[in-house]
């Protein structure tokens, strides 16, 4: 071997494990970069009956009622949450929601069961999910079947 050959092979792994670092550091900041990511809602959003999951990707966010909490339930651990209740003049009431066993459970005590308790009842929300500078939002209507 030459003293190139063997300089290449000295050099090459000390290359390798800065360009690993040097990537890792640019993920974590394009991870942190605030960006905003629309959740669709299934045609038919149920709250009340807890059949609401909204989707953006892999990421699913799951919204229900029970006892008077609304609960929203994620696949990726949140930062903070908020839910709007929306009337039909578009006035909206925000219920910043408390983190609940852990992360992916989120809460807080609405009167949503109160506005679409019957069946055929529809009502108006928006929710915000902050995680990691992203923003998950989504303007939904739920209907009681």
């Amino acid at each position: 071997m030459n003293k190139h050959t063997k300089t290449a092979f000295l050099v090459a792994p000390i290359l390798a494990v800065i360009g690993y670092i040097a990537a890792d550091y640019y993920v974590e900041d394009q991870a942190q970069e605030e960006k905003i990511i629309q959740l669709d809602p299934p045609n038919n959003c149920d709250v009340i009956n807890q059949n609401c999951i909204l989707r953006s990707g892999n990421f699913e966010v799951n919204v229900f009622d029970k006892d008077l909490f609304t609960t929203v339930n994620s696949t990726f651990p949140l930062d903070s949450a908020t839910l709007f209740l929306v009337d039909e003049n578009n006035v909206q009431t925000p219920y910043p929601l408390g983190m609940m066993q852990s992360p992916y459970y989120w809460h807080t005590q609405t009167n949503l069961r109160k506005l679409v308790s019957n069946p055929g009842q529809r009502y108006k929300l928006r929710l915000i999910l902050n995680i990691k500078g992203g923003r998950y939002i989504s303007e939904f209507y739920t209907h009681t079947q």
